[in-house]
């Protein structure tokens, strides 16, 4: 039988020198695309002089500004005016403060897991939505930290929240605390990501300084770059330094939302003090960074047209990792139900009996139905290739993970041990408000992002393009320099 009578699969077995295309994954940059046209295509959107700048981003930019500084009114009403401008009391001592402080938290974890973790294991699919990422993760840290600072009430002593030593302190921080931690934890993950996010953009800070017309432009990108050249001596030590800080940061997914799940966990009240906090908490948190990642990167690569550079297997690569986190949140919401259950202790049964079918059943039911059903979508190839499906879906996500963070803090202090302490929690205009406020604060940091930085990491991409033309032989010479 000659060889070109053979079938694999159903098809003819390639000549020697040819791939079989069933055989390799979809190319990450398209056809057509060179070393120049990729600089020309990110740099342009940063070279817009003000006057330039797309109406479509001055409108975003106002409306986030406008949230932002709803915000920043509500915090000096509530340091004038005192926690009680908040629904929370008695036994509710935590609410929305700690619902949003625990929500944005988690929406930071994907820039860590995507810049540090898939950096390790060298997943080139990575390279297109980094930055985006990173981004996203030091916006979502800011957000997070403003509300431990004012839910301690008295603002002004914010201080006791670090350790400090001093003999003048009426009080020592309590190291045994959880809420100590977090400060170690998130602390020390902000710093590093704040880090590992401008190292990686020092090679495309000198591009822009490289390509900049103005004087200011040139001094302000001058000083990002830090004198880079792009010796081969420097990329030696970058790369060193930028693999030392991915092996720093990457342990950092796994440590900082399960401390922040600690907050409940080492608790002893009932539907807190359970061992799956810590992998569930982790869990959520990544499925709820990818989410946003998703709901980012969709517009931004229509509105910039990135669409040869973020391609359809980056947003179908981030839909698999939505899919399994969010399978892995169903099961542990099944899993704490079923621990409940075989425990066989009242009080925990009657814990989650009341998530589900109590006074908050509606917040359960959108939580369940956000988290564990609607990703179930993605295993149909059409909504995990179709941006605008999965723009929706990402939404949804986004929604039911704060609903999640909602039903585990409220519902569980709505109903104590004390039958005559139950009190159902009714959050005032000012919780809304500060919600809000704090999406506004996040999206103008990040239209602020997309206009004088970056968005996409120039130098990774370059470096995957002549990884991809080996992988992709039936790409013509010339398609990438």
């Amino acid at each position: 039988m000659a060889s070109a009578d053979l079938v694999v699969n159903g098809g003819p077995v390639p000549a020697a020198n040819q791939v079989d295309p069933r055989w390799v994954n979809p190319p990450l940059v398209e056809k057509g695309q060179t070393y120049e046209s990729i600089s020309d295509t990110i740099c342009s959107i940063n070279e817009t002089e003000i006057a330039d700048t797309p109406a479509a981003w001055w409108l975003s930019f106002g409306i986030a500004a406008m949230l932002a500084g709803l915000l920043g009114a509500l915090i000096m009403y509530l340091i004038f005016t005192g926690v009680g401008v908040w629904g929370n009391t008695s036994p509710i001592f935590w609410a929305f403060p700690i619902v949003n402080f625990v929500f944005w938290v988690g929406i930071g974890h994907a820039g860590t897991l995507i810049s540090a973790i898939l950096f390790i294991f060298r997943q080139n699919w990575r390279t297109s939505i980094n930055r985006f990422s990173e981004a996203m993760t030091i916006f979502a840290v800011v957000c997070a930290a403003t509300f431990p600072g004012i839910h301690i009430g008295r603002v002004w002593f914010a201080y006791f929240l670090f350790p400090i030593p001093t003999t003048h302190l009426y009080m020592w921080p309590n190291f045994r605390s959880p809420l100590l931690w977090d400060v170690f934890a998130v602390g020390t993950y902000g710093a590093v990501s704040l880090v590992f996010w401008y190292m990686g953009m020092i090679p495309d800070l000198a591009t822009l300084r490289d390509r900049a017309q103005g004087k200011i432009r040139q001094m302000a990108y001058g000083l990002g770059a830090l004198g880079w050249t792009g010796s081969a001596s420097q990329w030696r030590v970058y790369e060193k330094a930028y693999t030392l800080l991915a092996a720093l940061a990457a342990p950092l997914v796994l440590s900082v939302h399960t401390i922040v799940s600690f907050d409940f966990a080492v608790s002893q009240l009932p539907g807190w003090h359970t061992t799956i906090f810590p992998p569930y908490f982790v869990a959520g948190a990544v499925f709820s960074g990818f989410a946003m990642v998703i709901t980012l990167i969709v517009p931004c690569r229509k509105w910039y047209h990135l669409e040869h550079v973020v391609t359809e297997q980056h947003l179908e690569n981030i839909c698999k990792i939505l899919l399994a986190t969010g399978t892995m949140v169903g099961l542990a919401y099944t899993t704490e139900f079923f621990i409940a259950w075989y425990g066989a202790v009242p009080g925990e049964q009657d814990a989650f009996w009341n998530r589900m079918f109590g006074l908050k059943a509606w917040a359960y039911w959108i939580m369940f139905t956000c988290n564990a059903f609607v990703p179930q979508l993605f295993w149909f190839k059409k909504f995990r290739t179709t941006p605008i499906l999965m723009f929706i879906i990402s939404i949804f996500v986004n929604i039911g993970m704060w609903f999640e963070r909602f039903v585990i803090v409220v519902t569980t202090l709505e109903r104590p041990a004390l039958p005559s302490s139950w009190r159902e929690f009714a959050p005032t205009w000012v919780d809304y408000g500060m919600l809000i406020g704090s999406f506004g604060l996040f999206f103008t940091l990040f239209a602020l992002f997309l206009r004088f930085l970056p968005i996409v990491a120039m130098a990774e991409v370059k470096g995957v393009m002549a990884h991809e033309q080996s992988h992709h032989p039936d790409l013509i010479e010339g398609d990438y320099h």
